[in-house]
């Protein structure tokens, strides 16, 4: 017996590019007749098509307005679906015509993995990948794919994208910081001490401080404080002395060498927290994609967190 496969088509209402190309020039011609000239075609010939067109989807896509045809309601509907999927399947050939191998990758980061991470790899993709331009674009919480014009994303939390797969790439340590000001260096004696500090927050990581805590084997949940958008202000305010933040490690390596931030007391770093690559379901064998995640595999795989 054999099995259906998931990720194929219904037949039934997957009409032939024919019988689409009929169906879209009598809407916009407005005329069997001259949508006939336009397709080299009889007339007899495109009225065949409409009616199999028609008979196939189960749906009347016509009616006649005296001497013109006039779309109904439900065929409205239907050409404006039959033109977005005729552009999608046209430009495919074009971008694989004009750049079988590349062709541009939109992709959404984050901002401080891109920055700090990502960036200074890229040129090392370029020269591999030479026909893929990458466009990027920060992007601080998930979105629809469906609504946004991304061939993938860099992710952080779990691998919880909704209609999306996913690569893990790599783990994120985590540890508590401030300046020598408030935290007085190695005289935190304990994290009762930690938690008496102010506590500042990243708006898209609200259980940071919970589960960093969690991980030093302290239950607290009332955590009040100061929150931020991004990592690079919440870092600067620590530095001039507004509280203790939760950062990834691989983000202060300068600040601490420096001084400007040192570790809360003896803790060890935290992983909170993971970061994927993401991309729309059936998306991956978009050619920029695909090499892109060949890549990023490859550089990633030396390392499990950072």
């Amino acid at each position: 017996m054999s099995s259906r496969n998931e990720n194929s088509i219904p037949r039934r209402y997957l009409p032939s590019f024919a019988l689409l190309s009929a169906f879209e020039a009598v809407a916009r011609r407005q005329s069997v007749t001259d949508a006939a000239q336009e397709l080299s075609l009889t007339q007899g010939a495109v009225s065949r098509q409409l009616q199999k067109l028609e008979n196939q989807i189960g749906a009347a896509l016509f009616v006649r307005d005296k001497q013109r045809l006039a779309l109904t309601p439900a065929g409205a509907a239907y050409l404006d679906d039959v033109r977005r999927g005729m552009n999608l399947i046209s430009n495919a050939g074009i971008k694989l015509h004009v750049n079988p191998n590349g062709g541009a990758l939109n992709l959404a980061i984050l901002p401080a993995f891109g920055a700090h991470w990502l960036a200074p790899r890229l040129s090392d993709f370029v020269a591999k990948c030479a026909g893929v331009t990458v466009n990027l674009s920060t992007r601080t919480r998930p979105f629809d794919f469906a609504r946004e014009d991304f061939h993938a994303a860099i992710h952080f939390g779990s691998d919880s994208w909704a209609g999306a797969d996913s690569l893990f790439l790599m783990e994120e340590r985590a540890i508590a910081v401030a300046s020598p000001d408030i935290a007085f260096g190695d005289m935190i004696a304990s994290l009762k001490d930690v938690v008496d500090l102010p506590l500042l927050h990243l708006e898209t990581r609200p259980d940071a401080w919970r589960e960093w805590l969690v991980h030093q084997g302290v239950i607290q949940d009332n955590l009040p404080g100061v929150q931020f958008d991004q990592f690079a202000s919440m870092i600067q305010a620590a530095i001039f002395g507004l509280g203790a933040a939760i950062v990834p490690e691989y983000l202060v390596q300068s600040e601490l060498r420096s001084g400007k931030l040192v570790v809360l007391g003896t803790q060890k770093a935290s992983v909170l927290g993971s970061y994927y690559l993401v991309w729309p379901e059936g998306g991956e064998n978009y050619p920029a994609l695909f090499q892109f995640k060949e890549w990023i595999a490859e550089v990633v795989q030396p390392q499990t967190t950072i």
